[in-house]
């Protein structure tokens, strides 16, 4: 697969994945719910969104940004996990670790393409 084309899959993707966990925050912000939740669906989004913008414009810092989505999508669920108990502490520990494995993959394959995003601009 052609490099471009691989970078433009994964900023689609980390921007669907963006739109998805936004349109769980108006219903979070109609109906009182815990404060650390809503944070954490925010903050997902939003690194989401940035670096998917970040890797479609080939910014240097497109991997820092996948990094904080990982790490706020490991926060969420552990939080939903440990703290409130709402999802089972098993399930949210894989789901933590791999979102932390994939966006470290992520971040190490766009660190690998600064040439490519040198190339591009």
């Amino acid at each position: 697969m052609n490099r471009s084309r691989t970078l433009l899959l994964i900023a689609v993707a980390l921007a669907a994945y963006g739109l998805y966990i936004a349109s769980y925050v108006p219903a979070m912000l109609v109906r009182p719910s815990t404060p650390g939740l809503l944070i954490g669906f925010v903050l997902q989004a939003v690194c989401a969104l940035l670096a998917a913008f970040g890797i479609w414009r080939c910014e240097r810092w497109a991997a820092g940004a996948a990094v904080s989505l990982g790490v706020s999508i490991a926060g969420t669920w552990l939080f939903e996990a440990f703290v409130l108990g709402i999802v089972a502490y098993l399930g949210a520990l894989l789901v933590a670790v791999s979102a932390l494995v994939m966006t470290l993959l992520i971040a190490a394959y766009l660190n690998r393409q600064t040439g490519t995003f040198k190339g591009l601009r």
